[in-house]
């Protein structure tokens, strides 16, 4: 391992770190060796240093590394700064500067799977671990300072001076004193997985006879064509599909459905009142083909539920009585943005056709209950038309399974019941794995999907500590009586390609006279998993502030509210 130490002040830490470790050391300093060698003991740590064959550099500045002759051609696997101050009585804007300029030069010498570590003084580095934490203006703000050059927070530790025998902290102040380094943390920080932005993705389909092309939203593009059911993946989504499958097959005859089944339906009123109850015309994401494709079907739509299905399952050959057939696959639904709610996620649907007699809603019930009863979800019950049907709850999200018998008049047995049951695989994922945040489940990170290999339930453990959020307004005029707000949510998720984690409705207002009103709207951008900076927010609400005109024909109010970053 490579580790380059910058800001030393004798030299004491570097000489504990090659005492314990086979680390190549390349330590600096940013002053000349002759100021250097003014601090106790620097000489003969220097010594030791250059004995043990370690580089030795002086009048390094910590914020252009890859400026310096020596470091610009090298790549570390560490970089090391403990304790770093501006010099004198700098304030705190001065040394949140200092550390930004460090991290965005850290970048160019720095391998793709190297590390940072800073240490700082308790209270600095404005983390909840800081002991006592304080106030947010008046702290070092090292996360967001971080996120800047695109890096994340990966883990804290208390700094160990037991680890670094004949560590004393030097230059306090551009003084020949030390630091307080009682409560001093250590904080590690790695790259982040970049942002990329949405973008236009052309997508065939079968309908019927006929291929169709056309666009898929923007704001969905990152959702599709990720083969997480795939039988070689791990995704934790695919575990919980395995694991749900093997529960059922142990008291209940469960079959694949083996043919295909299009993520492109021809949708009616009708068809749409069968799914479930949330899914209606202003939910659905209706699909206008290209001019090739638009003769072979009706109105389009990316399907909102796999009970579109339901029909061509129950015409199929393999459908036998008293068995379950299984269908798996992504569903598209516009929902308001949420921690809980996706715009896109994969359902289980299963379909069997039994006789009433045999009380197979309560049977499957008790299946579901059985492998839920850890996950602390609930089972609410309530009649439709007579007819039972059962509702699996979370706390994070009501109503993300349903269990119900219906009745299937075309097989002229009225003693026969379809029995229909749709889980959120997605949401139980998040459930089973204690994963916070939906968004993780398609993130790119290898740190995430590296979690999950084995295929065994653990809970995750995250690997980007402490996001920073940052708050925007954003207020309009709407024209018209009728406002799409849906349509607004699918906006936010294109123009900030999901950093936006909470929409809230902050005011609206109806003029008197005419139909116009205002509204407006608190963002609140946070990221769990990729480094997100002040910076970047900017330019996303930038972005959003350009295409909300565009996509529903409002005009904006010329107030822009900001607030500053926080730590969740």
């Amino acid at each position: 391992m490579s580790a380059l130490l910058v800001g030393e002040g004798n030299f004491s830490f570097a000489a504990a770190l090659c005492e314990r470790t086979a680390a190549a050391v390349t330590a600096t300093c940013l002053g000349t060796e002759e100021v250097a060698l003014r601090h106790g003991g620097a000489e003969r740590n220097l010594q030791h240093l250059r004995a043990r064959g370690s580089q030795v550099l002086f009048q390094v500045d910590c914020r252009c590394l890859h400026d310096h002759d020596a470091l610009k051609n090298q790549r570390f696997d560490c970089i090391i700064f403990n304790f770093p101050h501006s010099g004198r009585k700098s304030g705190v804007k001065k040394n949140r500067d200092l550390l930004a300029q460090f991290f965005s030069s850290c970048v160019q010498v720095l391998k793709d799977e190297g590390k940072v570590h800073v240490a700082l003084c308790n209270g600095q580095g404005g983390t909840p671990l800081d002991h006592p934490v304080r106030e947010w203006h008046n702290s070092w703000q090292v996360v967001s300072m971080a996120a800047e050059a695109g890096f994340v927070l990966t883990e804290i530790s208390p700094f160990n001076l037991e680890k670094c025998p004949g560590y004393t902290s030097t230059g306090y102040r551009s003084q020949d004193k030390g630091f307080h380094v009682e409560g001093a943390l250590t904080h590690i920080f790695m790259r982040s997985y970049p942002y990329s932005m949405p973008g236009t993705l052309k997508v065939e389909a079968t309908l019927g006879k006929a291929t169709v092309e056309f666009e898929l939203p923007e704001e969905l593009s990152e959702y599709v064509n990720r083969a997480f059911l795939d039988a070689q993946s791990h995704h934790p989504v695919k575990t919980v599909h395995d694991l749900l499958m093997r529960e059922l097959k142990s008291s209940w005859p469960v079959f694949p459905f083996t043919q295909d089944l299009p993520e492109l339906v021809c949708c009616t009123p009708e068809e749409l009142n069968a799914c479930q109850p949330e899914v209606s015309s202003t939910t659905v994401f209706w699909i206008r083909p290209t001019e090739a494709g638009k003769e072979s079907c009706c109105r389009c739509a990316l399907r909102p539920s796999l009970l579109m299905h339901v029909r061509q399952v129950l015409q199929h050959e393999d459908l036998n009585p008293g068995t379950l057939q299984s269908i798996s696959g992504l569903v598209f639904q516009k929902v308001p943005i949420s921690p809980s709610c996706p715009p896109a996620y994969h359902q289980l649907l299963l379909l069997g056709l039994f006789s009433s007699h045999s009380h197979p809603l309560e049977g499957l019930c008790d299946s579901l209950a059985s492998f839920l009863s850890p996950y602390e979800v609930s089972f609410s019950e309530e009649h439709v038309d007579g007819r039972p049907q059962v509702w699996i709850n979370s706390a994070r999200l009501s109503r993300f399974g349903r269990l119900a018998c219906l009745p299937v008049p075309e097989f002229g047995n009225r003693d026969m019941e379809l029995c229909v049951v749709s889980l959120n695989l997605d949401h139980l994922a998040t459930l089973i794995f204690s994963i916070p945040d939906w968004r993780l489940l398609w993130t790119p990170d290898p740190h995430f999907h590296n979690q999950f290999i084995s295929k065994s339930v653990s809970a995750y453990c995250p690997f980007s500590l402490y996001p920073p959020n940052y708050t925007h307004d954003i207020s309009f005029w709407v024209e018209t009586e009728k406002f799409d707000e849906l349509e607004f949510h699918s906006v936010v998720r294109q123009a900030s390609a999901g950093a936006v984690a909470e929409v809230v409705l902050l005011d609206r207002y109806q003029h008197p006279h005419t139909a116009h009103s205002s509204r407006c709207y608190r963002l609140l951008y946070r990221s769990p998993d990729r480094a997100l900076s002040r910076s970047h927010v900017s330019a996303l609400q930038r972005r959003l502030r350009a295409l909300v005109p565009l996509r529903l024909q409002v005009h904006l109010s010329k107030m822009a509210g900001r607030r500053a970053a926080r730590h969740s």
